[in-house]
């Protein structure tokens, strides 16, 4: 719900603070933990305190702070949620776990694989009351992502192709999503998603980057910034996967004059099986096959519409010479909005969310918690969906391999750029 009805609090709800004013926490966090009875956003802070104030006046935040230190030696904060320009993750998530604080981690995790490895094999993280690192790939907490996934065969995929756009005009080109310093590109924001999602599909990493090239933001901006970005790989059993993503959309439609305005198209996903015999009674020359399709409308921002089409192409055809005698498709189409254990109202966030806090409160009690967390003698219910920092590793490894394919460096976090001053 975009605008949904706060519910009372819990006593030992986790407290957040939030690293940074920025305009996606509304989207990701404040709103949907509205509707958590174990979520109050209890502090924000920002490297300008009047911008920090205002944003608090605005979104009813009590707790204002001057710095990120400040807000993260605060012992009645019990967790972060870092949306910072992206080569700050790794500095600052760093810095908060080492505090104790449970820490939500806008994608992608950090600049680059190096740097992800760094972060989720810290020694302190495999401690037993240790602090929770989430990357935040929030799409994947959605019941329609994972309705998709019980709907494929992975062992008999032949290919995917993962589609997104993101009309002209949104993105800013003076934004940290087109600065090099500030590890920005569109495969480290839009795209990432789009390669999560074959990751996902395949259940398995790339065997190989086959092809990538990019499409570079205009003349006179930040050259090493792709603002669109195409990429194919090989997959286990010969399987391909690929991938169109674009944060500057443009063109693309039937009619003159068109090429110059902003691109509007669901996201989109494919996924095409391998053609498989049907046994039956026919003729001795003859054969009936099947192939199996896929296709997943609005598959990154399912919590708005979605749609899930599985068709399954039939035909019947002769052995000699692959002529068709007969062919007919047979089409389902699926939504899910809720899953076993949510509302229909709830986005991806809200739903990871859920994860989150789950994963939060079987943990043991922090010293530093401001109020006790339940015993977590117990697996508390939900989804059952999380994300190991293997995987967060993995994902920006695929991402390096891409820059790398396409002939762009790979990005580096604020330290190695000599910027340290985060822009919210």
């Amino acid at each position: 719900a975009i605008y949904p009805r706060e519910v009372p609090k819990q006593d030992h709800a986790i407290r957040f603070g939030l690293l940074g004013a920025t305009d996606i926490a509304p989207w990701t966090l404040i709103t949907p933990a509205k509707t958590h009875s174990e979520v109050i956003i209890a502090a924000v802070a920002a490297r300008d305190r009047k911008k920090a104030a205002a944003y608090a006046k605005k979104y009813k935040i009590p707790i204002v702070h001057s710095s990120f230190e400040e807000l993260l030696s605060d012992p009645a904060i019990d967790a972060v949620y870092i949306a910072l320009p992206n080569a700050y993750h790794l500095e600052w998530a760093t810095k908060a776990i080492e505090a104790g604080k449970h820490v939500l981690l806008e994608i992608p995790s950090v600049a680059n694989a190096e740097e992800a490895a760094t972060l989720f094999r810290n020694p302190i993280l495999s401690q037993p009351d240790s602090a929770v690192l989430l990357e935040a790939m929030h799409f994947r907490f959605h019941p329609a992502w994972q309705k998709l996934l019980s709907s494929i065969d992975r062992e008999n995929i032949v290919e995917v192709h993962s589609t997104q756009y993101v009309p002209r005009g949104i993105v800013p080109l003076y934004g940290s999503a087109c600065k090099y310093h500030l590890a920005g590109g569109c495969l480290m924001a839009l795209g990432t998603y789009n390669l999560a999602s074959l990751r996902q599909v395949f259940g398995a990493e790339p065997i190989e980057c086959l092809a990538a090239s990019c499409n570079r933001v205009p003349p006179g901006n930040d050259q090493e910034i792709d603002r669109a970005f195409y990429g194919s790989w090989k997959f286990p059993n010969n399987a391909v996967g690929s991938i169109e993503a674009d944060f500057m959309a443009d063109g693309g439609y039937s009619w003159p004059l068109t090429e110059e305005l902003p691109t509007i198209a669901l996201p989109k996903l494919t996924i095409k099986h391998r053609e498989a015999i049907v046994e039956g009674d026919l003729p001795s020359d003859q054969e009936h096959v099947v192939t199996k399709i896929v296709t997943m409308w609005n598959w990154s921002l399912a919590y708005f519409y979605h749609r899930i089409d599985i068709e399954n192409k039939h035909v019947v055809r002769t052995k000699s010479d692959g002529r068709s005698v007969k062919d007919w498709t047979e089409t389902e189409y699926v939504k899910d909005y809720a899953g076993d254990t949510g509302v229909d109202s709830w986005s991806s966030y809200r739903f990871q969310l859920e994860a989150f806090v789950a994963k939060v409160l079987e943990k043991p009690q922090h010293s530093q918690s401001r109020s006790p967390l339940p015993d977590a003698s117990g697996p508390r219910p939900g989804s059952g969906v999380w994300i190991e920092g293997q995987d967060s590793i993995n994902q920006m490894n695929m991402i390096d391999t891409a820059y790398i394919k396409a002939g762009l460096p790979i990005r580096t976090s604020s330290l190695k750029n000599g910027e340290r001053k985060p822009t919210n």
